[in-house]
Protein backbone atom coordinates (compact mmCIF):
# COMPACT_ATOMS: atom_id res chain seq x y z
CA UNK A 1 0.00 0.00 0.00
CA UNK A 2 1.35 3.41 -0.88
CA UNK A 3 0.10 6.76 0.28
CA UNK A 4 0.11 9.79 -1.99
CA UNK A 5 -1.04 12.83 -0.04
CA UNK A 6 -4.64 12.28 0.98
CA UNK A 7 -5.19 9.38 -1.39
CA UNK A 8 -4.30 5.82 -0.49
CA UNK A 9 -3.79 3.52 -3.47
CA UNK A 10 -3.87 -0.20 -2.82
CA UNK A 11 -2.88 -2.78 -5.40
CA UNK A 12 -2.60 -6.45 -4.56
CA UNK A 13 -0.62 -8.74 -6.87
CA UNK A 14 -0.74 -12.53 -6.71
CA UNK A 15 1.26 -14.89 -8.91
CA UNK A 16 1.03 -18.64 -9.23
CA UNK A 17 2.66 -21.10 -11.62
CA UNK A 18 0.32 -23.83 -12.83
CA UNK A 19 1.13 -26.98 -14.77
CA UNK A 20 -1.62 -26.36 -17.33
CA UNK A 21 -2.06 -24.68 -20.69
CA UNK A 22 -3.06 -21.02 -20.94
CA UNK A 23 -6.31 -22.20 -22.56
CA UNK A 24 -7.13 -24.49 -19.61
CA UNK A 25 -6.52 -21.63 -17.16
CA UNK A 26 -8.62 -19.24 -19.25
CA UNK A 27 -11.47 -21.75 -19.30
CA UNK A 28 -11.20 -22.29 -15.53
CA UNK A 29 -11.50 -18.54 -14.97
CA UNK A 30 -14.29 -17.80 -17.44
CA UNK A 31 -16.47 -20.90 -17.86
CA UNK A 32 -19.25 -21.54 -15.32
CA UNK A 33 -18.72 -25.30 -15.44
CA UNK A 34 -15.23 -24.65 -14.00
CA UNK A 35 -15.74 -21.66 -11.72
CA UNK A 36 -18.05 -23.50 -9.34
CA UNK A 37 -15.37 -26.17 -8.71
CA UNK A 38 -12.81 -24.04 -6.85
CA UNK A 39 -12.47 -21.04 -4.58
CA UNK A 40 -15.75 -20.42 -2.83
CA UNK A 41 -17.78 -22.49 -5.25
CA UNK A 42 -19.85 -19.84 -6.97
CA UNK A 43 -20.43 -19.82 -10.70
CA UNK A 44 -19.10 -16.92 -12.75
CA UNK A 45 -20.96 -15.59 -15.76
CA UNK A 46 -19.11 -13.48 -18.33
CA UNK A 47 -20.17 -11.67 -21.46
CA UNK A 48 -16.61 -11.57 -22.80
CA UNK A 49 -17.00 -8.36 -24.82
CA UNK A 50 -15.84 -4.93 -23.66
CA UNK A 51 -18.78 -3.54 -21.71
CA UNK A 52 -20.21 -7.03 -21.19
CA UNK A 53 -21.59 -8.02 -17.80
CA UNK A 54 -19.74 -10.10 -15.21
CA UNK A 55 -21.50 -11.78 -12.30
CA UNK A 56 -20.12 -14.03 -9.61
CA UNK A 57 -22.97 -16.02 -8.12
CA UNK A 58 -23.04 -17.16 -4.52
CA UNK A 59 -22.68 -20.89 -3.97
CA UNK A 60 -25.58 -22.91 -2.58
CA UNK A 61 -23.94 -23.02 0.86
CA UNK A 62 -23.44 -19.24 0.81
CA UNK A 63 -27.09 -18.70 -0.15
CA UNK A 64 -28.28 -21.06 2.60
CA UNK A 65 -26.32 -18.89 5.04
CA UNK A 66 -28.22 -15.81 3.86
CA UNK A 67 -26.10 -14.51 0.97
CA UNK A 68 -27.92 -13.01 -2.04
CA UNK A 69 -27.79 -14.80 -5.39
CA UNK A 70 -25.19 -12.38 -6.83
CA UNK A 71 -22.04 -12.06 -4.72
CA UNK A 72 -19.90 -10.02 -7.13
CA UNK A 73 -20.73 -7.97 -10.20
CA UNK A 74 -18.85 -5.93 -12.73
CA UNK A 75 -18.14 -5.31 -16.37
CA UNK A 76 -15.62 -6.72 -18.82
CA UNK A 77 -13.05 -4.06 -19.74
CA UNK A 78 -10.78 -6.23 -21.90
CA UNK A 79 -10.84 -9.88 -22.98
CA UNK A 80 -7.89 -11.31 -24.91
CA UNK A 81 -8.25 -15.11 -24.68
CA UNK A 82 -6.24 -16.89 -23.40
CA UNK A 83 -3.85 -14.13 -22.31
CA UNK A 84 -5.65 -11.40 -20.43
CA UNK A 85 -8.96 -10.58 -18.80
CA UNK A 86 -9.71 -7.22 -17.17
CA UNK A 87 -12.97 -6.53 -15.35
CA UNK A 88 -14.45 -4.10 -12.91
CA UNK A 89 -15.26 -5.97 -9.70
CA UNK A 90 -17.61 -5.11 -6.83
CA UNK A 91 -18.53 -7.28 -3.84
CA UNK A 92 -22.30 -6.78 -3.61
CA UNK A 93 -23.17 -9.39 -0.98
CA UNK A 94 -21.87 -7.08 1.76
CA UNK A 95 -23.51 -3.62 1.83
CA UNK A 96 -20.37 -1.86 3.16
CA UNK A 97 -18.16 -3.38 0.48
CA UNK A 98 -20.78 -2.68 -2.19
CA UNK A 99 -20.75 0.97 -1.11
CA UNK A 100 -16.99 1.09 -1.74
CA UNK A 101 -17.81 0.77 -5.45
CA UNK A 102 -16.07 -0.95 -8.30
CA UNK A 103 -12.43 -2.04 -8.24
CA UNK A 104 -10.35 -3.31 -11.17
CA UNK A 105 -9.30 -6.96 -11.51
CA UNK A 106 -6.75 -8.13 -14.08
CA UNK A 107 -5.88 -11.73 -14.90
CA UNK A 108 -2.64 -12.14 -16.92
CA UNK A 109 -1.81 -15.58 -18.31
CA UNK A 110 1.69 -16.21 -19.69
CA UNK A 111 2.79 -19.48 -21.23
CA UNK A 112 6.06 -20.72 -19.79
CA UNK A 113 8.31 -23.68 -20.39
CA UNK A 114 7.68 -27.33 -19.68
CA UNK A 115 3.91 -27.00 -19.66
CA UNK A 116 3.92 -24.49 -16.80
CA UNK A 117 1.91 -21.29 -17.18
CA UNK A 118 2.27 -18.15 -15.04
CA UNK A 119 -0.98 -16.64 -13.80
CA UNK A 120 -0.84 -13.15 -12.31
CA UNK A 121 -3.85 -11.55 -10.64
CA UNK A 122 -3.70 -7.79 -10.09
CA UNK A 123 -6.48 -6.29 -8.00
CA UNK A 124 -6.53 -2.49 -7.87
CA UNK A 125 -8.43 -1.67 -4.69
CA UNK A 126 -8.25 2.11 -4.53
CA UNK A 127 -10.95 3.44 -2.23
CA UNK A 128 -12.00 -0.03 -1.07
CA UNK A 129 -10.22 -0.72 2.25
CA UNK A 130 -12.75 -3.25 3.55
CA UNK A 131 -12.66 -5.22 0.30
CA UNK A 132 -8.85 -5.01 0.31
CA UNK A 133 -8.81 -6.62 3.76
CA UNK A 134 -11.19 -9.37 2.61
CA UNK A 135 -9.40 -10.33 -0.61
CA UNK A 136 -5.98 -10.21 1.09
CA UNK A 137 -7.14 -12.93 3.49
CA UNK A 138 -6.97 -10.65 6.55
CA UNK A 139 -10.48 -11.74 7.57
CA UNK A 140 -9.80 -15.48 7.34
CA UNK A 141 -9.85 -15.93 11.13
CA UNK A 142 -13.34 -14.39 11.17
CA UNK A 143 -14.65 -17.03 8.75
CA UNK A 144 -14.47 -14.83 5.65
CA UNK A 145 -12.07 -17.06 3.71
CA UNK A 146 -8.50 -16.74 2.56
CA UNK A 147 -9.00 -14.26 -0.26
CA UNK A 148 -7.15 -14.43 -3.56
CA UNK A 149 -4.39 -16.66 -2.13
CA UNK A 150 -7.00 -19.30 -1.31
CA UNK A 151 -8.78 -18.98 -4.67
CA UNK A 152 -5.55 -19.28 -6.66
CA UNK A 153 -4.22 -22.18 -4.57
CA UNK A 154 -7.49 -24.01 -5.13
CA UNK A 155 -7.48 -23.22 -8.87
CA UNK A 156 -3.91 -24.54 -9.19
CA UNK A 157 -4.74 -27.71 -7.26
CA UNK A 158 -7.87 -28.35 -9.32
CA UNK A 159 -6.10 -27.91 -12.66
CA UNK A 160 -3.09 -30.02 -11.65
CA UNK A 161 -4.86 -32.86 -9.81
CA UNK A 162 -8.46 -32.74 -11.01
CA UNK A 163 -9.65 -32.19 -7.42
CA UNK A 164 -10.13 -29.02 -5.35
CA UNK A 165 -8.33 -28.46 -2.04
CA UNK A 166 -11.46 -29.33 -0.07
CA UNK A 167 -14.40 -31.52 -0.86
Amino acid sequence: MTSTGETTVTTQVYRVHIKATPEAIWDAITKPEWTDKYGYGGRAEFDLRPGGAYRGLASESMRSAGAPEVAVDGEVVEADPPRKLVTTWRMVMDPEMAAEGFTRLTWEIEEGQGGVTKLTVIHDLEGAPKLAALVSGEMEDMGAGGGWSWVLSDLKTLLETGKPLEG
